[in-house]
């Protein structure tokens, strides 16, 4: 098979109507499937308003508003219109990208009709549950991920160290691995602006420590703050810039009443917030991929992140940043403090960093997803010829 042939239908909760590094990869996949030849239709619920505007065709799927977070919708199924569209587009792979209830239904038409199903995991939901207090869901959930995610034909996972927790789980045998790429055109270190920091306020000789990402409680909000508060208790010489938008903003605010918040930014803009800071600090553990570490790392900052499945895969401890225990803010902080007394041990992370950036092409990368469709559509009709 050649890339031409392949027809994929895409089936996600999320594709532009809010911005997220999930979607925003998703759109990068479809675009470099487009330039190959081959024919992509995507299925996502749509809003009047998107975030930016969608690669690719893209077919509404009906949606409400999640509760608690209106920003998200829910997507309701498959209904008949939506089917008959996805039977007259007649794809030969169906790839799907959030475990709702859509999904659950694509799959379900995929295997009545011999169609190799291909499912991208991006986020670990099930760790959303400790940051509202739900924990004693979690295995319900995963429950219901490993029902799903086993009638697929194998995963997209974007880290070896996401694959290592999935196969734990006995979510799939087969398991690929989807990294992530970066903009080096948008992403690099001399988009550092002194000028846009002293506008900011922020001296020259003060360690400048970015938050990029929505602001929402499961990203770490609440350990980011604590480690800035400990920086506070030791006397440590700091600002923090706060680069992103969403719905738990208010309370960041209150709790970083130093903090320079900047709201969402993007293109030129994003890039100069991010190189503009001297080290970036990530808790988040719910992350399969850490995005805004690549991000960062190719801006040439140093990164004190958690030891979660978001980082590890990026982050070389001792070399290009920082690895501390999730929720030890105490930990973070000493790192900070060692960036802060030692500009050149700064300086030499960055640049590792840089040097790790700069292999990640989103081409190379989005490569092997096409690779996993072959092995899908293969594996699907050696067995089809078992059978017959």
């Amino acid at each position: 098979m050649d890339a031409s042939d392949l027809r994929i239908a895409l089936v996600s909760g999320n594709y532009n109507y809010v911005r997220d590094g999930a979607n925003q990869a998703l759109n990068r996949l479809v675009a470099y499937l487009l330039r190959q030849g081959a024919e992509v239709r995507i299925y996502s619920p749509t809003v009047e308003q998107p975030a930016f505007e969608p690669t690719g065709e893209l077919v509404s799927l009906p949606s409400i508003a999640a509760p608690g977070r209106k920003e998200y919708r829910v997507p309701l199924g498959l209904p008949a219109k939506v089917r008959r569209d996805m039977d007259a587009f007649a794809p030969n792979i169906l790839h799907i990208a959030s475990p709702d209830i859509s999904s659950h239904r694509a799959v379900t038409w995929a295997r009545r009709r011999q169609i190799p199903a291909i499912a991208s995991v991006h986020t670990r939901f099930e760790t959303y549950l400790t940051y509202y207090h739900l924990e004693l869901l979690e295995p319900a959930v995963r429950a219901l991920l490993r029902r799903l995610y086993r009638r697929c034909d194998g995963l997209l996972v974007p880290a070896e160290s996401t694959a290592a927790v999935l196969r734990a789980q006995r979510m799939n045998r087969n398991i690929a691995i989807w990294a992530r790429g970066v903009d080096r055109e948008q992403f690099n270190p001399e988009r550092r602006d002194m000028d846009f920091r002293r506008s900011l306020g922020v001296a020259d000789d003060e360690l400048l420590v970015a938050f990029l990402g929505r602001i929402v409680m499961e990203k770490g909000l609440d350990v980011f703050a604590d480690t800035i508060d400990e920086l506070a208790r030791r006397k440590v010489r700091h600002r923090v810039i706060v680069i992103g938008e969403g719905p738990a903003r208010p309370w960041f605010e209150e709790r970083l009443p130093s903090g320079i918040f900047v709201g969402h930014q993007e293109g030129p803009e994003l890039a100069r917030a991010l190189a503009s800071a001297d080290v970036f600090l990530n808790p988040s553990v719910t992350e399969t991929f850490g995005n805004v570490t690549l991000e960062a790392m190719a801006c040439s900052l140093p990164v004190v992140a958690a030891e979660a499945t978001g980082a590890t895969n990026l982050v070389r401890d001792g070399h290009t940043g920082v690895l501390a225990e999730p929720g030890d803010f105490q930990a973070f902080a000493d790192a900070l403090q060692s960036y802060a007394s030692d500009p050149d041990l700064r300086r030499r992370h960055g640049e590792a960093g840089l040097e790790f950036a700069i292999t990640q092409s989103w081409d190379h990368i989005n490569s092997a997803v096409v690779r996993t469709y072959f092995r899908a559509i293969e594996r699907r009709a050696r067995l089809a010829r078992i059978k017959g």
